[in-house]
């Protein structure tokens, strides 16, 4: 199979919707390159919403983000979230993990944790790395 050169009007109009969800449907004509770093996240959230539907793998998504960028990406994956779209991410950022996340996945060497964020904070896996944090 090759390469389509044309996307039907059914792929165009999702992802004028997600481009429109995520607040960048005025990027739509700009070069990826040319965008700063919080766009571009935005940029491939909303491709990867085209692709995935329900559920969306994210790996550091934060990682070259200033922290107003980051806010602001955090707050969106919190909004898809409420609009019923699973989101597993990858994240070194366990306080941010520990404000926005409903459930933690810990692993390290010594432990391993997998439960509700309540749980986490109540674990003894929790409360150690907490303490390494402070």
């Amino acid at each position: 199979m090759g390469r389509r050169p044309f996307y039907r009007a059914a792929e165009k109009k999702l992802a004028a919707e997600n481009m429109a969800q995520l607040g960048i449907s005025h990027l739509a004509k700009h070069c990826y390159r040319e965008l700063s770093g919080g766009q571009q996240q935005r940029v491939l959230l909303a491709r990867a919403l085209c692709a995935a539907g329900k559920m969306l793998l994210l790996d550091e998504p934060m990682t070259g983000l200033d922290p107003h960028a980051q806010s602001e990406l955090y707050e969106l994956i919190a909004e898809l979230h409420a609009k019923g779209i699973s989101i597993i991410m990858v994240s070194h950022d366990i306080s941010s993990a520990l404000k926005y996340a409903s459930h933690i996945l810990h692993i390290s060497k010594k432990q391993l944790f997998f439960g509700e964020k309540s749980s986490y904070l109540k674990s003894s896996a929790g409360k150690a790395f907490l303490e390494t944090e402070a």
